[in-house]
């Protein structure tokens, strides 16, 4: 958890970088195109092919297809009709996705994890709600599907390296999910990019640059190394701590309005939900003990 934590206030960042200084001002395609580039740079160098079987390295690339380029896809187009807290805020499915993803992998429905995962829904849209008009709409369809893709990747990566290839160093295969989100990324670029929009300020390649190396390069490898250490439930809830934590950001460095006080009540349902989980936790564990 202390992984996950840490890397959620390194992404809180993201989101208003993003949304200040990017959307709408860079194609969108090619904000995602150069992220995934540089993450990708960063990890080629431990790859080691010889170490996997071509099925692992397979799945690994299907998981970093979902979880990184198709989801940055519908994640960067959101904040054209989204503010940046708007975007935080339909995030708030993505533990549901998360519990129910791996659930139906399972084969079985895990109480304990669903009602953590409710609660976490319920601080997060505590936080801030509004009405939700047309725009409101379409933005909350594109969300939910970065959502989607983004509980996919990580299921899958977690699962995957649970059942294949738990002795491996995970740095030395993270490089195939990286490729994966690049081989969505690159057609997709040359398809439906626009190249009259690139970068034009020392700013805006500076976001970009950080954004590839730190964000995406080291913060996915952290988060999903994290993941494969904590349960689905705790998974589940920590995808929600970035909300409060990207609100904060967000109010604090560019000014943005929000509400304090439901910020506050919000995040404290949100540490509920964790505790909530911990305890289901640990019931689980005492019922395969005896």
């Amino acid at each position: 958890m202390p992984i996950l934590v840490a890397v959620t206030i390194l992404w809180a960042f993201s989101f208003s970088l993003i949304g200040v200084y990017l959307a709408g001002q860079v194609d969108a395609w090619f904000s995602v195109l150069m992220r995934v580039a540089l993450a990708t740079l960063i990890f080629l160098p431990f790859l080691k092919p010889r170490q996997i079987e071509a099925k692992v390295a397979l799945q690994l690339i299907v998981c970093g297809a979902f979880q990184l380029g198709i989801m940055y896809g519908f994640y960067y187009q959101s904040f054209l009709y989204l503010s940046v807290p708007e975007v935080l805020l339909f995030t708030v499915m993505t533990p549901i996705y998360i519990t129910l993803l791996n659930d139906l992998l399972d084969h079985r429905l895990n109480i304990g994890f669903i009602i953590s995962a409710l609660l976490a829904v319920v601080g997060a849209i505590t936080i801030r709600y509004q009405g939700v008009d047309d725009g409101y709409l379409k933005g909350l369809l594109i969300v939910q599907g970065a959502n989607l893709c983004f509980a996919a990747g990580q299921v899958g990566y977690k699962r995957i390296i649970a059942k294949e290839r738990p002795d491996l160093p995970q740095r030395t295969v993270f490089g195939w999910f990286f490729i994966g989100a690049l081989a969505v990324v690159i057609p997709c670029y040359l398809i439906l990019g626009n190249p009259d929009k690139l970068p034009t300020t020392p700013l805006q390649w500076s976001i970009l640059t950080y954004l590839g190396l730190v964000a995406s390069g080291l913060g996915y490898f952290a988060w999903n190394k994290g993941a494969t250490m904590v349960s689905v439930g705790t998974l589940a809830v920590a995808n929600n701590l970035l909300i409060p934590a990207g609100i904060l950001v967000n109010v604090l460095f560019w000014n943005r309005d929000a509400d304090i006080l439901r910020l506050s009540i919000g995040g404290a349902i949100i540490l509920l939900a964790l505790m909530v989980n911990d305890k289901f936790n640990q019931r689980i564990q005492q019922a395969k003990a005896t």
